[in-house]
């Protein structure tokens, strides 16, 4: 492990090559690199790569099978494979690529593979137990972890908050109305609260447990629930929940039941076909889990749906695979799309005009979802960020797709464009910001909860994708007097931190938050010589690594772990070289080492080699690997290079 830190001199004399000569290179790689990524477009026009979590969701795929006793041992032994190769060498598995050992994730891996038929007398078993119950055993795991140890039996429910169904009758101007969370939360809180009110018990037809993993005996453990926080707040809503809890019998079935079928309306309206609930593995399971709890037949056609949506997400290969978290293609489609453009392709090229057909088929044009319970006077017109999730358009796909429309060709793609960008506007939160899927979803006391343990409550605006609507705003023609773009920019401004970056909620990290916001104070037709820019440019070269590029662990996440970085990634160096462009740095030695280091790294055709996750779903929680950003990252920045090399003008003309 090494700190980021400041490159005053490299060693060695090596032979500096001619600006036509790297140029060269440049057209080589870039023609190569288009051809790669054109040729892994579906025929209807998208791209979809892989996008991988930790080992959670694939041990989460057999918990799921053994509780529903649907046991595939061909699948699960895939998914057993890459649960012994995602193993870290602290015995234990982490939450992202050779990162510190995670008890909760490690505790679900563990009950996964001996589900599946591992012996926990294996050595590489052995050593996973040993890891656990060094760091307080199972019954120290999260809330989510916990309540599906007591689905299992595993723990008794008092291990788990109080949760009621009931919460379901509450008023939208409650307190814990189920809108003032996010689009994650509530798809996945909602079907847990009909598994918390039938405590249904897991088939688990091998009855496998796992007593081991505790220090105490689980049923002896006496305090599970704890402050998440650490703040009065914090100890006063877990005081209530142990008040709370002994009085739960008293409310009345008929009642509860009421409840229940409120719950179950939600998911029925929301289960989004094939694509599933919410679009994500976690509320799909929990929904599938509730079906069956409630006696559901797995022939009705709603059980067949969610099964069907689940299992769409495996990614299986000869004798490993795994379990995603969710499906990417509009991302990937979008993103892709702007690289290709990049990269000289035109509207009147076949992969730009399927790509952009099939982006404008996948526009929500008339679902209105739950973003109208702030914003109910907006018309639809986003885009999601899966296949279809009609109730959850994202902000930041939105932003992403019109700008690459509006690329392409604005006149012919003029009422998509006016429609999504309406959408984006209407969804700025009152302090200038966007969020991912609502606006003002900043009701930051509920993250004092019992339950909200995991920190990843809400959806509150962020850097990252206020500056995505920014720059989408600016390149339709706004101007940056226009009271949307002037509140935009003025919350980019209040939230740079101190060094000069911008946090980055959706990618990893500073360098990601602070590429996202040099490209629309950029297209904003901000200062870029002002003050606050040159210090995002001095924090960017400041961080450059001796090799050229650049790099974040996912542990920067923690405040006092933010500066700590492993190697250097094509996708982050690939951020940096985009934000410093933005800025007019493009003739500068970094940008010029930048470019160098991606040339020169290890590539598989169109595919740099990246291991390292590269995203975030939720900070110190849940991290993600998208398999694309190392492929149309790089060639996006190469060829903004070469163009603004060979352009009178220093600065893209773009909003990304």
């Amino acid at each position: 492990m090494v700190k980021l830190e400041l490159v005053t001199k490299r060693s060695g004399v090596e032979e500096t090559p001619t600006k036509a000569a790297v140029l060269s290179k440049i057209d080589k790689v870039v023609e190569e690199v288009g051809a790669w990524l054109a040729e892994r477009q579906s025929k209807d026009g998208h791209w979809a790569f892989e996008l991988e979590a930790d080992a959670t969701i694939p041990s989460e795929y057999i918990l799921l099978n053994h509780f529903l006793d649907k046991i595939d041992d061909e699948i699960e032994g895939k998914l057993v494979s890459y649960l012994k190769k995602t193993q870290g060498d602290h015995g234990g598995w982490p939450l992202f690529h050779d990162g510190d050992f995670n008890l909760s994730a490690s505790v679900k891996a563990y009950f996964a593979l001996k589900l599946a038929g591992e012996s926990s007398n294996e050595p590489y078993m052995r050593w996973a137990r040993k890891a656990i119950l060094e760091h307080g055993g199972a019954a120290k795991a999260n809330v989510f972890t916990r309540f599906t140890l007591a689905l299992f039996g595993q723990v008794p429910w008092r291990a788990v908050p109080v949760i009621r169904v009931e919460a379901m009758f509450l008023p939208k101007w409650s307190l814990f109305h189920i809108f003032k969370v996010s689009y994650w939360s509530r798809t996945v809180m909602v079907p847990l609260k009909i598994l918390a009110a039938l405590k249904p018990k897991a088939r688990n037809p091998r009855e496998i447990g796992i007593p081991e993993l505790f220090v105490i005996p689980a049923y002896e453990q006496r305090l599970y629930v704890t402050n998440p926080t650490g703040a009065w707040l914090g100890y006063l809503m877990v005081a209530l929940d142990y008040i709370f809890r002994p009085f739960e019998s008293l409310i009345p079935k008929s009642i509860e039941k009421k409840a229940i079928g409120l719950a179950m309306e939600f998911i029925m309206d929301r289960l989004n076909g094939e694509d599933g609930l919410g679009g994500i593995f976690p509320a799909m399971a929990n929904a599938l889990m509730a079906f069956d709890s409630l006696g559901m037949s797995d022939k009705q056609d709603e059980y067949i749906i969610c099964r069907k949506a689940i299992d769409r997400l495996l990614v299986l290969h000869d004798d490993w695979g795994y379990c995603q978290p969710c499906l990417s293609p509009v991302w990937d489609t979008g993103l892709a799309t702007h690289a290709l453009l990049e990269a000289g392709y035109t509207q009147e090229n076949i992969i730009i005009k399927k790509a952009n057909e099939w982006l404008c088929k996948r526009q929500i044009l008339e679902v209105q979802g739950d973003w109208i319970a702030n914003r109910a006077h907006v018309r639809p017109g986003g885009w999601a960020f899966q296949y279809w999730n009609d109730y959850y358009p994202d902000v930041d796909d939105t932003a992403v797709v019109i700008m690459a429309l509006h690329r392409s060709n604005p006149d012919k793609y003029q009422k998509s464009i006016e429609r999504g960008a309406q959408w984006i506007i209407g969804m700025q939160s009152k302090n200038g910001g966007w969020g991912a899927f609502d606006a003002d979803n900043d009701h930051f006391f509920l993250q004092n909860i019992p339950f909200a343990d995991h920190g990843a409550l809400l959806d509150p605006p962020t850097a990252d994708v206020s500056a995505r609507c920014i720059g989408m705003l600016a390149q339709l023609g706004y101007e940056r007097t226009d009271p949307v773009v002037l509140r935009g920019l003025n919350y980019l401004r209040e939230c740079q931190e101190d060094e000069g970056s911008w946090f980055g909620r959706w990618g990893n990290n500073y360098v990601y938050g602070t590429w996202s916001t040099l490209c629309a104070f950029n297209a904003a037709g901000e200062d870029m010589h002002a003050r606050h820019i040159r210090h995002a440019v001095n924090w960017l070269k400041y961080v450059q690594r001796p090799d050229g590029g650049w790099g974040e662990d996912c542990s920067t996440y923690w405040q006092h772990r933010r500066d700590e970085v492993k190697t250097s990634t094509p996708s982050q160096t690939s951020w940096a070289l985009l934000g410093l462009m933005a800025a007019g740095e493009v003739e500068s030695d970094s940008v010029s080492r930048g470019i160098k280091y991606l040339l020169n790294a290890e590539r598989e055709g169109g595919d740099w080699h990246e291991e390292y996750f590269n995203a975030v779903g939720f900070p110190r929680i849940f991290y993600l690997r998208y398999h694309g950003y190392s492929s149309y990252f790089p060639l996006w920045t190469l060829s903004r290079y070469r163009e603004l090399m060979k352009a009178k003008s220093k600065f893209p003309m773009f909003g990304l």
